[in-house]
């Protein structure tokens, strides 16, 4: 048997039975969105280009569709519906934004047949999917579609100043009126694209209450987590490179300026992502299911859809951080804490939550038995800085450059200085080791002419007296005199070098300082 929600919303049935919304089947309601969409879209185009007005935000146009047909639509085997179209005017504008022509947006929803996607939030909606893989349609509230035409005037303005933006980009708002119940539905940009596995996905708020995903959610096959289960997953975040790390989070505060002005929270990131680093057989399955969905679908694509060109633009590739020859389908090259390439996929999703009555009452109610800066509701000036905070100290960082440590670079640099000090000393060393072997030269050539005077050499029988008071003082003048010579000659080259303990010209050997006060005398060589 079916289970049903407590407000009949939803009725998730069996594997292979089919899904209801609104006790009507899932086939219904893709059909009527089909033949509702084709309709109205083929009737747009006969009106002509104007620029939008305010009161085109308001404009709900309407049409009746019977199974049996009329003179302006087809007949379908459906039940009797009417099909109500908000804002076509404004909507046409966004879809020309984004460059999606009309004969494409048709091609794409109706063509074939749409997916049908498993619903991972509370929320009760169905998803479906294109074939094509660009659009994503959603089933909204009642009040959520009314917030959304309220949106529309706010939302037109942001995305002329800025189209590249991680928001979700809206296509169209329907509603689907048969037997007394009404569908509205939405059409979307696809944030997650299924050419590329999924390794993880994660639904991202910025709290903590109640925030890891269920025992039946984890038991799926591609499941949703959310920041609990980031935090221990990736416990050391998600690197990226300077450059998109700052378009990164410059993209993400933009926007959640926009939502704060909207007055908007409970909103969160869906984040995908897909490990390069994958065995070779998954990757040749995903290039398989990528080529058979080129083949079924050659559109041309959506302009600022992917996440890349929605942080940067079409115009950077950021692959810094990936080496690979490989179609990366508009994903943000990243890396683990383990070294694991990755590509990334993200969007901001749920942005039709106003702090309203209700959600102030519920953040009231939650704040007295728990934590209430923890909570997913609170007010949206406080919910913009907690998710900005979570996204870049927490999920986003940037990879540093490994830099010399201050203590580092003080030792390199006094080794330097040593070394340099050592070459002086060395230089002024050897030049007056120099000066000195020649000084002796000179002494001894003054001896032996004594000794020729006094004729000693040739008498072998004697032995060598030592050099009289006369010749020693003679011997001592000359070195003192040749000495201050050198010195002087060494204080015009360079700086001399003394020792720290030494007062002789000649400089110490064992420790050197440069201009230091000496105090004693060193031996000579």
């Amino acid at each position: 048997m079916s289970s049903v929600t407590e407000n009949g919303d939803i009725i998730a049935g069996k594997p292979n039975e089919e899904k209801t919304y609104k006790k009507t089947a899932s086939s219904a309601i893709k059909g009527a969105i089909q033949l509702g969409i084709g309709y109205t879209v083929g009737n747009l185009t006969s009106k002509p280009d104007r620029d939008v007005l305010m009161q085109d935000f308001y404009v709900v146009e309407s049409v009746f569709l019977p199974s049996e047909g009329s003179n302006l639509t087809p007949a379908h085997h459906y039940p009797d519906f009417r099909f109500k179209t908000y804002a076509p005017l404004a909507f046409r504008y966004f879809r020309e934004l984004f460059g999606i022509k009309p004969d494409d947006y048709l091609y794409s929803i109706c063509s074939e047949p749409l997916i049908e996607l498993s619903n991972p939030g509370a929320s009760g909606s169905l998803f479906f999917v294109t074939s094509g893989d660009e659009f994503i349609i959603k089933t909204v509230q009642h009040k959520e579609a009314e917030f959304l035409q309220k949106l529309l005037p706010g939302y037109y303005m942001n995305l002329n100043q800025n189209p590249r933006t991680l928001l979700p980009k809206f296509y169209g708002l329907y509603c689907v009126q048969s037997g007394g119940i009404n569908i509205r539905i939405v059409v979307m940009n696809n944030v997650l694209p299924r050419a590329l596995k999924m390794h993880f996905t994660y639904d991202l708020k910025g709290s903590t209450y109640k925030r890891r995903a269920s025992r039946k959610e984890r038991e799926k096959s591609n499941p949703t987590f959310k920041d609990l289960d980031f935090l221990q997953d990736m416990h050391e975040g998600l690197y990226f490179d300077s450059e998109t790390h700052s378009a990164l989070m410059k993209t993400l505060q933009r926007d959640c300026r926009v939502l704060e002005s909207f007055k908007i929270m409970d909103y969160s990131l869906l984040l995908g992502i897909h490990i390069l680093n994958s065995n070779t057989k998954e990757r040749e399955g995903e290039c398989s299911q990528s080529a058979s969905d080129a083949k079924r679908h050659g559109g041309q694509k959506v302009l600022y859809s992917t996440a890349m060109e929605s942080i940067q633009g079409p115009g950077k590739s950021g692959d810094s951080l990936t080496t690979e020859k490989t179609n990366t389908m508009g994903g943000i090259p990243a890396k683990s804490h383990r070294g694991e390439k990755l590509l990334l996929f993200m969007g901001i999703i749920d942005i039709l939550q106003s702090y309203r009555l209700m959600k102030k009452l519920e953040h009231s109610w939650k704040a007295l038995v728990y934590d209430g800066d923890t909570v997913s509701v609170h007010r949206p000036s406080f919910y913009a800085d907690r998710f900005l905070k979570f996204m870049n100290a927490r999920v986003f960082k940037k990879v540093q450059a490994l830099k010399p440590s201050p203590s580092k670079k003080r030792c390199n640099s006094i080794t330097a200085l040593k070394a340099a000090s050592q070459e002086i000393v060395c230089a002024v060393s050897q030049e007056w080791k120099d000066d000195k072997h020649g000084i002796l030269a000179e002494g001894q050539s003054y001896a032996s002419l004594d000794e020729e005077v006094l004729g000693s050499h040739h008498r072998p029988d004697l032995v060598p007296s030592t050099p009289s008071l006369f010749e020693a003082a003679s011997l001592a003048t000359t070195l003192s005199s040749s000495s201050l010579n050198a010195d002087d000659h060494c204080q015009r080259d360079q700086p001399t070098l003394y020792s720290s303990s030494c007062v002789s010209p000649i400089p110490c050997l064992s420790e050197y300082v440069l201009l230091g006060d000496c105090t004693c005398v060193c031996a000579p060589l």
